[in-house]
């Protein structure tokens, strides 16, 4: 009888450390995801009506957030949709007023006044002052090199650099193929920075976004936003 009940007592014993132990390794490999897996959807040259609409539904329904980088010319007359960017959780930066190179690229000084003036008007808008950026055509451009004046200039005003790491290619040929975007999306890096388009030509990237949301799921990966803590991207080549 004593026996019995020693036996009993070893086999709750030994089921429970083993549920400890299991329990363990579950948490241990979900913060291994978290910790070392991250992808950030980024979306420049928005807001576009429709095309936008349509990735923020996909986003929705997957139940994922992104980045959209904004041009300000083009948030005149779609407050509401930058209000839904907002609402809906996802992370809103600066991408100038123009979007033109020659105004832009003119002077440090001008580059900074599209922003600081994208910045207002978003103000204006869902009551915040973004103070991430994105280089219209990247850092480094035809038209451009990043310097650290300029640098220097833009973390005065509290402004922080996001360029990319991965780029699906809708900016540079947007009629190709949805195949091609979801083909050069794909990245094994530990953080992946993916830039996107939501302008009004970008009709294939949102029939690609599905597919590249489901590539990152199916290999575990953490999507985040990027946010003024994010650490900055960008490279000075002069």
């Amino acid at each position: 009888m004593k026996l019995n009940k020693l036996n009993r007592l070893i086999i709750i014993l030994l089921s429970f450390i083993l549920l400890i132990n299991l329990n363990n390794k579950t948490i241990f490999a979900e913060d291994e995801i978290n910790n070392n897996k991250v992808v950030y959807l980024t979306f420049d040259d928005g807001p576009a009506k429709k095309i936008t609409e349509d990735i923020l539904d996909i986003l929705k329904n997957e139940k994922v957030h992104a980045t959209f980088f904004l041009i300000g010319e083009q948030i005149k007359g779609q407050e509401d949709l930058v209000k839904r960017l907002y609402n809906e959780g996802h992370s809103i930066g600066l991408h100038s007023m123009s979007h033109k190179k020659n105004n832009l690229y003119s002077s440090n000084e001008h580059f900074l006044k599209e922003m600081l003036e994208t910045q207002e008007l978003i103000n204006s808008v869902i009551g915040i002052k973004p103070n991430i950026l994105r280089f219209p055509f990247g850092c480094n451009n035809t038209s451009y090199h990043l310097c650290k004046p300029m640098v220097d200039l833009l973390h005065e005003n509290n402004l922080r650099i996001y360029d990319w790491n991965v780029d699906s290619g809708d900016g540079a040929n947007h009629l190709a193929n949805p195949s091609t975007f979801i083909k050069n999306s794909r990245s094994d890096k530990d953080k992946v920075i993916l830039l996107m388009h939501c302008s009004y030509i970008s009709k294939n990237s949102v029939k690609a976004l599905p597919q590249i949301i489901k590539y990152y799921k199916d290999k575990d990966y953490e999507f985040k936003t990027i946010t003024d803590e994010t650490p900055e991207q960008y490279h000075i080549t002069k």
